[in-house]
């Protein structure tokens, strides 16, 4: 299995078009030893060639141009992205379908909670249905198994996690299940095990087992502290009142991560806010030092 790492900064990227944060001005003013990245987004593969795009940031053309291996290779009109898992309906995960309308039928996996959001509060697929045919295949989200036709030798369990709908939801107020989901792939030929969420606001049991199932975590990363954006005037919700648990503090990411010793451990997802983006940093060697790696765009996993 073949893991592409297409964006790994969270909502507005790094740095953010109009912050003037710490982290965004350095990085800009060439000041800061990191990196910038784009909206997260990854892609998932087990040939190199049929690829299932995880999430459709608002930056997804500049992703594939980065990305020869999903680029046009047969015929006039043609590309390696054979299907769409979406975790949730935030707009830096689904902006990116806008930028797909030119392609073939869209097959489109999610819950049926994501569907209403993008048919009602964010009619993405109202949308796109005057440009291309969406196809809706709606995914079990209790952990059961199933297959992509087009993506050939991998099996997913999708499982609900405790979020809150988008603000434009119908539905914000009133969470149901699936407004949030995690993934474990899993290549059947293999056995290898991918757990992939970018919004994990609560280590709930379901998620401990799937987490120590897997051989490769790929985890939310948004934020270093609970407080970050209220203590740098960025905002005035902790953390987890945006759906994120923070790395650093107890119970945060890297005392969970630190029970689960025999796994690759990597954060995505990451705010411009994060103090872990200045690889200068002590938050950049803490992490270092408890074996938790930083996604930045362009990385390539091989499980």
């Amino acid at each position: 299995m073949k893991i592409r790492i297409l964006g790994s900064g969270a909502g507005g990227g790094f740095p953010q078009w109009n912050c003037n944060c710490n982290n965004c001005k350095r990085i800009r003013a060439g000041e800061m030893n990191g990196k910038p990245r784009t909206q997260s987004s990854i892609a998932v593969s087990s040939d190199n060639e049929n690829w299932l795009l995880i999430n459709a940031s608002p930056d997804i053309r500049a992703q594939l141009e980065a990305f020869p291996a999903i680029q046009p290779k047969h015929g006039l009109r043609d590309t390696g992205i054979k299907a769409i898992l979406l975790m949730d309906s935030q707009i830096d995960h689904t902006t990116g379908l806008l930028m797909l309308r030119e392609g073939k039928p869209l097959d489109i996996y999610c819950s049926e909670m994501v569907k209403q959001d993008l048919t009602t509060g964010f009619p993405v697929f109202n949308m796109l249905s005057h440009y291309c045919t969406v196809n809706h295949h709606p995914i079990p989200i209790d952990g059961s198994g199933f297959t992509i036709p087009a993506i050939a030798d991998l099996r997913f369990y999708t499982r609900a996690l405790k979020s809150k709908a988008p603000p434009y939801s119908p539905h914000r107020h009133d969470p149901h299940e699936g407004d949030n989901i995690g993934v474990v792939i899993e290549q059947i030929s293999t056995g290898k095990k991918l757990f992939y969420s970018p919004g994990l606001g609560e280590i709930e049991g379901h998620v401990m087992t799937a987490m120590q199932s897997a051989d490769c975590l790929l985890l939310d990363g948004t934020f270093w502290t609970e407080d970050e954006m209220i203590e740098q005037g960025l905002g005035k919700k902790k953390a987890a009142e945006m759906g994120h648990l923070p790395q650093s503090g107890a119970g945060g990411m890297i005392e969970i991560l630190n029970n689960m010793p025999n796994a690759r451990k990597i954060l995505i997802h990451i705010n411009n806010s994060n103090p872990i983006l200045d690889e200068d940093s002590e938050p950049h060697q803490i992490l270092a030092e408890n074996g938790i790696e930083i996604a930045y765009d362009g990385i390539e996993i091989n499980l």
